[in-house]
């Protein structure tokens, strides 16, 4: 089941999609789009009616230049502000639930965690380690600080996140796991020769998601309440 609903953000609200399996539910998880697309997009709608499809109920919304049809994202406190909305409507409804992102919506969910946001886990789709064709330009200083276990996927050929950079900025994390998309660009794009398209890759990632939230364990965070 599928509903649009209405995330307040103090000033002004934001459009989400509350995606719930049926039956019994598990872990929630807050999906975030990049910054090119909205919630709508097919990249953010694969992922998370996959991971419907595994058990876990989805919240996914619009950042506020998204909802208003701006091309360019907000400020970050502007995008922290919703994301954290988002996150409290989901808490309200979830009493465990993972973060998750493509691109700059797994960048805020990374600075909310460190923020002290709680989540039981980061999912984090083509991380944006550094701007295009800019590398020395690290977004990675706050990512040792990530107080919970972070799953990282990243394609071969991002152009964001090269590979020597992410061996050394990634994978040294200690709460880290990274898995490497052969082949794949930031969009999660592979080539024709390999036989395989973006939204095989796309449900594959969110099986591995589904498989690593329920490794995580409950730990003392008690049932399940899903509304």
């Amino acid at each position: 089941m599928t509903r649009q609903v209405t995330i307040e953000m103090g000033e002004g609200s934001v459009t989400g999609r509350w995606r719930v399996p049926e039956g019994s539910a598990g872990t929630g998880v807050l999906l975030a789009h990049g910054a090119g697309a909205g919630q709508d997009h097919r990249g953010i709608t694969t992922i998370a009616e996959a991971l419907v499809n595994h058990g876990h109920p989805v919240l996914t919304f619009n950042y506020p230049y998204m909802e208003a049809g701006r091309r360019f994202p907000d400020r970050k406190e502007a995008l922290l502000q919703c994301h954290r909305a988002a996150a409290a409507w989901l808490g309200r409804r979830c009493d465990r639930f993972v973060m998750a992102g493509r691109s700059m919506g797994g960048r805020m969910a990374s600075y909310l965690a460190v923020d002290g946001q709680p989540c039981a886990g980061l999912v984090l789709y083509a991380y944006p380690l550094h701007p295009a064709g800019k590398p020395d330009r690290l977004r990675a200083d706050h990512l040792p600080r990530v107080p919970v276990p972070m799953l990282f996927f990243t394609g071969q050929k991002d152009r964001l996140a090269l590979p020597h950079l992410v061996e050394v900025h990634l994978m040294q994390l200690e709460r880290a796991a990274v898995e490497i998309i052969p082949d794949a660009d930031h969009s999660f794009r592979v080539p024709k020769r390999t036989g395989t398209t973006e939204r095989d890759v796309l449900r594959g990632m969110a099986e591995r998601t589904a498989r690593w939230i329920e490794g995580l364990g409950r730990g003392a965070a008690g049932p399940e309440r899903i509304a």
